[in-house]
């Protein structure tokens, strides 16, 4: 591909331009700014505490707020929550949140200023059933679903509500499932579906979403879906989001994973970032992402052009690399740790990146988030290593009799050099490092590894084109990403997990090495391994696929969320699904390998992947079950033994 078919280009940062709808008095594409949402967690039908938290969200940034409906009745009592607002001065437009009741949509197109359908479960019954559609049947489905969409869709029309196609990868329907699999590819064919009848009725207020808990999924889908779009000359504005992004960290880092990716591409007019916590924290994390774009277009560097892009933007990858020791190849991609900054390396300080001494059993013991190899730069390093461990010194401190130390060169020093590893070598580049006789060069060298850093506006955008230069020679080299920042913690969390993640859900990177200096290490050793996890390229803890609270959930969910961490946090690699009810839960759990999902007042369904397990267990004894099931899959292991 010699250029992009979803963006206006890979190499300069450029706003792809959209439509503009009007959601009420809010412009939303077109020549407006990102607008920013969120997403109520009150009962609907109490209208106090919808007001209430409603004007917590917009006093915090909430540009657009977010309200379920499941039922007719909720949907009615929007009219009363408007009219709350309205009392107090607030004008924010609501969205109407819509799953499966079609009679509840068309009541709140009347009464807010937009409505989000649903496209897996607005008409469709979900059973988890493969169904051999023949042309005939599939088209009978399309009808009944044009059908029931038409009247929506005029009453939109008519009142001029505007609304949002939100696809949710946890919720295609059987019907798509069954002709076009899991993909991203039956994501956007599910949106393009609903917005055909649209166009054909000459509607066209509408704002796309393709949201997954999976960021490579998510970020494949809108790629695809923005490319459908120019290929038919549509022009409609994006909503990002990561669903069930989870909370704290974890939740920060996916989202900046899966947007931040995409508005790298210059993709993306309004955003939510979906976190296990109350909705007006999302609203700062979600600013900050936005704030990052503001000025990006000004006084960029030019990069190269591509003469042919080698990397399938709708369809992961990984790149394919030789293994140089431990790293490239099938391995994991490796974690780096700056100490460069100490004059005196001691064992404590590697207790922050996952290694601990035992000075009674003169033991290391290392974590599931150990860091692989430590850059010590200039600083002197005493003591035993844990015997996993690597040492990365500059190469005028590299002492080449100490096992496990390794140089690292500049490009000038890896070509003047008189003595370097035989096993593995470091050199530090940059874009402008990689020329035609260094590449010539390194190229015969089976034991490098590149260590490529980027200080460009387009950091990830200058990154990739320096692998791309790699993949046009054919040479398999591991690559090693390295990212300096100068941030307050937040902001470095949301910017790095945007660089690295955004090549590593290409298939792009070996390693990663950060560095912030106002950040203490235990961040940055946690953010490396956050960001490998959040782009699936590296599995170090038990993952949570946690859904953002709304007003369907029905129990506590941060609560729960927090219960279930506490009891099983210590199962590396495992995939917990907590779901506050079943509208998006277990297709959205899809690849989970346990799920807990509220399915009525008081009670909780358990599943081993997709199957169900026990129904309707009683909430308080729901943890209990959950983890007499993971024991009964042999999945479970002591917390003691693990320590032993």
């Amino acid at each position: 591909m010699a250029n992009p078919t979803y963006c206006n280009s890979l190499t300069s940062y450029s706003r792809l331009r959209t439509r503009e709808v009007m959601v009420g008095n809010l412009g939303i594409g077109g020549n407006n700014p990102v607008r920013i949402q969120s997403m109520t967690t009150t009962n609907t039908m109490d209208t106090e505490a919808t007001v209430a938290q409603s004007i917590r969200m917009i006093e915090a940034g909430c540009e657009l707020v977010r309200i379920t409906a499941p039922s007719i009745k909720e949907a009615e009592n929007l009219a009363n929550i408007k009219a709350g607002l309205l009392a107090k001065g607030y004008e924010t437009p609501i969205c109407a949140d819509i799953h499966f009741t079609p009679n509840a949509a068309e009541i709140a197109a009347t009464i807010v200023e937009k409505v989000r359908v649903n496209p897996g479960n607005y008409a469709d019954k979900k059973k988890f059933e493969t169904i051999d559609y023949t042309d005939e049947s599939y088209e009978s489905e399309l009808a009944r679903i044009r059908k029931r969409f038409i009247p929506l869709v005029e009453i939109c029309k008519k009142h001029g509500t505007a609304m949002r196609i939100g696809t949710n990868h946890g919720s295609l329907s059987d019907r798509i499932l069954s002709r076009y699999g899991d993909t991203p590819l039956g994501m956007v064919e599910s949106a393009m579906e609903f917005l055909r009848i649209c166009r054909e009725l000459d509607y066209h207020s509408i704002v796309l979403s393709m949201k997954a808990s999976n960021t490579q999924v998510m970020v494949q889908a809108y790629r695809l879906l923005v490319s459908t779009m120019l290929e038919n000359g549509m022009d409609y504005p994006l909503h990002l989001g990561v669903t069930e992004a989870g909370e704290g960290e974890d939740g920060r880092i996916k989202s900046a994973v899966g947007i931040g990716t995409l508005m790298e591409d210059g993709l993306g007019d309004t955003i939510r970032v979906s976190l296990t916590e109350d909705p007006e924290f999302e609203i700062p994390v979600a600013q900050a992402l936005v704030n990052r774009y503001q000025h990006r277009n000004e006084k960029q560097e030019e990069i190269k052009a591509y003469e042919k892009y080698l990397i399938d933007p709708f369809q992961f990858g990984k790149r394919s690399t030789q293994s140089v020791s431990n790293i490239g190849g099938d391995n994991v991609p490796r974690v780096v740790a700056d100490l460069s900054d100490k004059e005196q390396i001691t064992p404590a300080n590697l207790f922050a990146f996952g290694c601990n001494y035992s000075v009674d059993s003169d033991k290391w013991h290392l974590t599931d988030q150990a860091c692989d190899y430590i850059f010590a730069g200039a600083a002197k390093l005493d003591f035993e290593i844990p015997g996993t461990l690597g040492i990365i010194q500059n190469v005028a401190h590299w002492d080449p009799n100490r096992v496990r130390h390794y140089p690292l060169f500049n490009t000038e020093e890896y070509v003047s050099a008189e003595r370097k590893s035989e096993e593995l070598n470091f050199i530090q580049a940059n874009i402008h490092d990689l020329s035609e006789a260094f590449l010539t060069r390194i190229g015969k060298d089976e034991t490098v590894v590149l260590v490529l850093f980027s200080q460009h506006s387009n950091a990830l955008a200058e990154l990739r084109r320096a692998i791309s230069l790699l993949m046009e020679r054919n040479l398999a080299i591991p690559v090693i990403i390295k990212r300096a920042f100068e941030l307050d913690e937040n902001a470095f969390q949301l910017y790095a997990a945007t660089d690295l993640g955004g090549l590593l859900v290409d298939g792009l990177g070996d390693g990663c090495w950060l560095i912030n200096r106002t950040s203490p290490n235990k961040v940055l050793n946690a953010t490396s391994f956050g960001i490998l996890q959040a782009a699936r390229a590296r599995t170090s803890k038990t993952e949570y696929i946690s859904c953002p609270s709304c007003g369907r959930t029905l129990f506590d969910l941060q609560e729960t969320t927090a219960k279930i961490r506490n009891r099983t946090d210590h199962l590396k690699g495992l995939k917990i699904g907590i779901m506050g009810c079943i509208v998006n839960g277990p297709g959205e759990m899809a690849d989970a390998d346990y799920g807990y999902v509220g399915t009525g007042a008081g009670k909780i369904t358990l599943y081993k992947g997709q199957e169900v397990v026990r129904r309707n267990v009683p909430a308080a004894e729901a943890l209990e079950a959950l983890e007499l099931l993971i024991k009964e899959h042999g999945d479970w292991v002591e917390r003691q033994n693990l320590e032993a």
